[in-house]
């Protein structure tokens, strides 16, 4: 494959219903949102990675589970989730992001466990 041809290939994407259907299958759902917007509402089961710490953290995942990246919208989630590709792992991005993952009745907690948002 060429460099070009690297760069602009498609990321793996599944719609947020079928986000939801992974993520209550097992695998871990990484969310690399900003501080602010995680402690608004997230997954109830998702980690926290903001995106310019993910490097750093990406060995808190289990390798052996198919690993879902999400942000607000999907736009930052792909830049993610190439590159936990690129580091061995099974990831997909969530297309249309937390704000699709709630439409799709996926949950949301706050900080302390209440019900969340989407900022």
């Amino acid at each position: 494959m060429s460099l070009l041809g690297g760069l602009f290939k498609g990321v793996p994407s599944v719609s947020a219903q079928q986000a939801v259907q992974l993520v209550d299958a097992g695998a871990v759902m990484v969310d690399v949102r900003s501080t602010a917007e995680w402690n608004a509402g997230h997954g109830p089961f998702a980690q926290h990675m903001a995106l310019p710490q993910l490097a750093q953290r990406q060995r808190r995942i289990p390798e052996t589970k198919q690993v879902v990246v999400v942000c607000r919208s999907g736009s930052r989630s792909k830049g993610a989730t190439r590159q936990l590709i690129a580091a061995g792992f099974d990831a997909v991005n969530v297309s249309g992001g937390m704000n699709a993952w709630q439409r799709a009745g996926g949950r949301l907690v706050d900080r302390s466990g209440k019900p969340g948002r989407v900022v």
